[in-house]
C-alpha cells in the first residue's frame, strides 16, 4: 500500500518480488520476463523449449538479474504445481504469475479436428487455470495474477480462430471469477490484459499482406505494436502501482478494439 511521501515511480517497482512468467520461451513471453526482471524481481521461465529457456535465462543473468529455467507444460496439472513448488524452494516466496503461455490454430471451422480445438483450449485456458490454482497456495496479500487475453476475445478480423478466440474469451471470464474469489478471501488481485497484433511466432505465420490489411484498417495507430509496449502493461498490473486493480482487462492493441 502507498505510504505518505512515497515516489510514485517507487510504486512501480518489483524489487524483492518473485514472478513466474509461462510461455517464456519465446514472443511476448520473453519480453514480459525481461521487463519484470529489469522492475527487480526475480523470475523463474517456464515452458516447453528448455534450451530456450536457458537462453532467456542467460540473458537475464547477464544482465544483472535474477532467473531460473523450469521445463513446464501448463496443460499438466503436476507440471504447475512443481514451478510453483520450485519458486518457494529456490526464493521463498511468490508474489507474480503471468499466464502467457498460449498456442493459436487458423482452422477452418469446419475442418477443425476434436484433438486441434482441445489442445488450444488445454493450453490457453486450462493451463491458466491450473497454474493459478497451484500459484495461489504460495501467494499472500498483494500478489498479482496476469492473464494473457487478446483483442480475438472481444472482436474478430476475418480469421478462421474459433478455439483461439473461445479460448481468450473464456481468459477473461477465468479472470473475472478469480479476482471475485481471491480478492477477497486471499487479497490477490486477478487482472488481463489483450495485447493486439505484435512480434511473434503467430504473427510470423501470419501472410504479411494480410497482416498489413489488418493493421491498415482497423489499428487507429497504424502500426503492430513493439513487445516493450506490451510489457509495461504487464509491470504495470504486477505492481503496486495497479494495487487498487483487480478483475480487469486492459487491451493493449494500439486502438484495435475502438474501430
Amino acid at each position: 500500500m502507498a505510504n505518505d511521501g512515497e515516489n510514485i515511480l517507487s510504486r512501480f517497482r518489483l524489487d524483492d518480488k518473485v514472478a513466474i512468467v509461462t510461455g517464456a520461451s519465446s514472443g511476448l513471453g520473453v519480453a514480459f520476463a525481461v521487463a519484470l526482471s529489469e522492475a527487480g524481481a526475480r523470475v523463474i521461465l517456464c515452458g516447453r523449449r528448455m534450451k530456450r529457456l536457458e537462453e532467456v535465462e542467460r540473458r537475464i543473468r547477464e544482465a544483472g538479474g535474477t532467473a531460473l529455467a523450469i521445463e513446464t507444460d501448463v496443460t499438466e496439472p503436476e507440471n504447475c504445481r512443481a514451478a510453483a513448488n520450485e519458486a518457494i524452494y529456490h526464493f521463498g516466496r511468490l508474489d507474480v504469475l503471468v499466464n502467457c503461455a498460449g498456442v493459436g490454430a487458423a482452422v477452418p471451422a469446419s475442418r477443425e479436428t476434436p484433438e486441434e480445438f482441445r489442445l488450444v483450449i488445454e493450453t490457453n485456458l486450462m493451463g491458466s487455470y491450473w497454474m493459478a490454482q497451484a500459484c495461489s497456495k504460495f501467494m499472500e496479500s498483494g500478489s498479482s495474477i496476469i492473464n494473457v487475453s487478446s483483442v480475438l476475445a472481444l472482436t474478430s478480423v476475418g480469421l478462421p480462430q474459433a478455439a483461439y478466440s473461445s479460448s481468450k474469451a473464456a481468459v477473461l471470464g477465468l479472470t473475472r471469477d478469480l479476482a471475485q474469489q481471491w480478492g477477497s478471501r486471499k487479497g490477490i488481485r486477478v487482472n488481463s490484459i489483450a495485447p493486439g497484433y505484435f512480434p511473434s511466432e503467430m504473427t510470423d505465420v501470419m501472410d504479411a499482406e494480410q497482416l498489413g490489411t489488418i493493421v491498415s484498417q482497423r489499428v487507429p495507430l497504424g502500426r503492430i505494436g513493439h513487445v516493450e509496449e506490451c510489457a509495461s502493461a504487464v509491470v504495470f498490473l504486477a505492481s503496486d502501482a495497479a494495487s487498487f486493480v483487480t478483475g480487469a482487462c486492459l487491451p493493449v492493441d494500439g486502438g484495435l478494439l475502438t474501430a
